[in-house]
């Protein structure tokens, strides 16, 4: 049996969010006792909390939401690619000569390892020219390991908007940095939250 590789960052309570947004909380509504037979919890979280697929619906008002989508999109052949490098955004000329023959889904390494209990300023992301690349490049899915795909001080998220253009799927706050450059099967289905904007994912890897 092929091993899975977990690419999900554990979700508990107090790890960081984009900064705004809600934080995981995490509560016990029934524990085992002489007077109850059960555990029960009770959690709440952002959408956008852990590894999690973003829905058209995010970044524009007419998108699709996340339970609309097509689940074919987020499991089949993937190439996991290390686009580490020292500057802000990862440029197109950093990935180009890795994406021959690359499969619809690519999963981009861009930061060493994150802690996911603490927000990383600054955290390295995807230049807009490096989204159209992977579009005109035949991807259908963008993976990375941080929480976005633009800069967390962006208020125009041009790599969100070649998505937008060209109907990408993405997934956001992977943990790649145990995971060896090269392809897989990709399995990370989103829950079926009706009519949002974003849900979280197990995701995971399988050697082909």
């Amino acid at each position: 049996m092929t091993k899975l590789i977990d690419i999900t960052p554990p979700v508990r309570a107090g790890m960081a969010v984009f900064p705004g947004d809600v934080p995981c909380k995490v509560s016990q509504t029934f524990a085992i006792g002489p007077e109850c037979p059960v555990n029960v919890t009770e959690v709440s979280f952002s959408t956008h909390c852990g590894a999690h697929a973003d829905a058209p619906l995010h970044y524009d008002a007419a998108g699709k939401s996340i339970d609309e989508l097509d689940l074919e999109d987020f499991i089949g052949p993937a190439r996991v690619i290390d686009a580490r490098g020292e500057g802000p955004l990862c440029q197109p000329e950093e990935i180009e000569a890795q994406l021959k023959d690359a499969p619809p889904r690519v999963l981009l390494r861009l930061v060493e390892q994150l802690d996911p209990m603490v927000w990383p300023d600054g955290f390295r992301t995807l230049a807009p020219e490096t989204m159209l690349l992977l579009a005109k490049s035949g991807v259908k899915l963008v993976g990375v390991d941080v929480p976005s795909v633009d800069p967390e001080t962006s208020k125009d998220l041009q790599s969100h908007m070649v998505a937008r253009q060209y109907d990408l799927r993405i997934l956001e706050n992977l943990v790649l940095c145990n995971v060896v450059a090269g392809d897989y099967e990709l399995i990370a289905l989103p829950m079926k939250l009706e009519r949002l904007d974003a849900a979280p994912v197990r995701a995971v890897l399988r050697s082909l």
